[in-house]
């Protein structure tokens, strides 16, 4: 039995390393796109937008067929069409990189919303360690990928890099099919054979479905235009580029503590305050601190640590505001759709936002408003009872 938990444990933080690693990646080697395949640098946004507009539109399937066929045998089959993505995403051509990105996004779409659900089916007594554990290898497994891409490409070429980092999601695969040929279903499975009730008309879902969309749109928004407000507030492209690195690195040491600090509901208050109180005291005194290298590095630590708790917290929600591991892929999957929704329209409105009114300001006041709106979300979630 020890040998099968170990198989499974493997396998879920595998699966993990793929969820951001196939999105982070590309950013640094798209003059190399552009260089090599002739990828139009107008269509360089889609390469993120796609991914996020699949988990947008496939998470409440995925949910639902999670609960159908076994959460185990679904994730089986978007491996498979991750991989079958990523290996497409060799061939040096565009049309193939955008088809190839395409079935990446439905395949980091079971991942997404099953992984939750299945740490609650398989280790009921240890989800805590295991989301803490799976949360921290997804954070640290994309800022690698965001670090070595580029180094990569200049030794080994684009088709050997992009092929490298696809092993990544091969290996998963191969695991998680021995995972479901050789591991049997909990005893409790038989839930899944019965029609779940809707969890749709608790209030809990929605603001549960809010807060993760919120936190979604302000993690991408800022992602996508930090090193671009850095480089017009007086900083170099380099020292932009190394502030964006210490939002991005900073949160992942939040992202494996916030699970444990949330096991009680003053812990998950506490975690709440950070994932809000981050958000909102960044964008904030952004918008003071201009040029100022000590501070703009301070505050891109604290927007680090609320953006690195802010997914792990979303995450213990799931599973620990519903009453069994059927509920958790179906708010997972329903506040995933909703989620990624607003994280693909984020990057894109600030954009649009920034260009008509040629400011910052108005955008990252709108910044601190939603993490203000965050915080006390989390403390609505927290103070409210699970689902039954």
């Amino acid at each position: 039995m020890k040998k099968k938990n170990f198989l499974i444990g493997l396998g879920i933080l595998l699966i993990a390393a793929n969820l951001r690693l196939p999105i982070t990646m590309m950013p640094p080697i798209l003059p190399w796109l552009e260089a090599k395949i002739g990828f139009a640098p107008s269509m360089s946004g889609w390469l993120t937008t796609i991914p996020l507009l699949m988990f947008a539109l496939l998470s409440p399937l995925i949910a639902h067929l999670g609960i159908k066929q076994g959460n185990a045998v679904v994730l089986f089959f978007t491996l498979l069409i991750l991989v079958i993505g990523s290996y497409l995403r060799v061939v040096p051509n565009s049309i193939f990189l955008l088809l190839g990105t395409l079935l990446v996004g439905i395949g980091i779409s079971g991942g997404n919303v099953l992984l939750p659900a299945v740490i609650q089916e398989y280790f009921p007594t240890k989800a805590t360690i295991f989301t803490s554990l799976y949360t921290f290898t997804m954070g640290l497994v994309a800022s690698l990928g965001t670090g070595l891409a580029a180094p990569l490409v200049k030794q080994l070429h684009l088709p050997t890099t992009l092929a490298l980092f696809s092993l990544v999601g091969l290996i998963a695969f191969i695991v998680w099919t021995i995972v479901t040929c050789v591991v049997p279903k909990p005893k409790h499975a038989k839930l899944t054979a019965q029609r779940p009730a809707s969890i749709n008309h608790y209030s809990l879902t929605w603001i549960i479905t809010f807060f993760f969309g919120i936190q979604s749109l302000l993690y991408y928004s800022m992602l996508t235009w930090l090193p671009t407000f850095w480089s017009t507030s007086g900083f170099n492209v380099t020292t932009a580029g190394l502030l964006a690195t210490i939002f991005q690195l900073c949160g992942m040491p939040m992202s494996l503590l916030t699970p444990i600090i949330a096991r009680k509901k003053s812990g998950m208050m506490l975690a709440s305050g950070i994932v809000g109180g981050g958000f909102a005291i960044g964008a904030a005194l952004l918008l003071i601190c201009k040029g100022n290298f000590i501070a703009n590095a301070i505050l891109a630590f604290i927007m680090g640590i609320g953006a690195g708790s802010a997914f792990s917290l979303c995450v213990v929600f799931f599973q620990k505001k519903t009453a069994n591991f059927r509920q958790t892929a179906q708010l997972s999957g329903t506040a995933q759709s909703f989620g990624y929704l607003l994280a693909a329209i984020g990057p894109t409105l600030s954009g649009y936002l920034q260009g008509l009114l040629h400011s910052w300001t108005p955008i990252f006041l709108a910044y601190t408003i939603l993490g203000i709106l965050l915080l006390l979300a989390g403390f609505i979630i927290t103070n409210k009872q699970p689902l039954k």
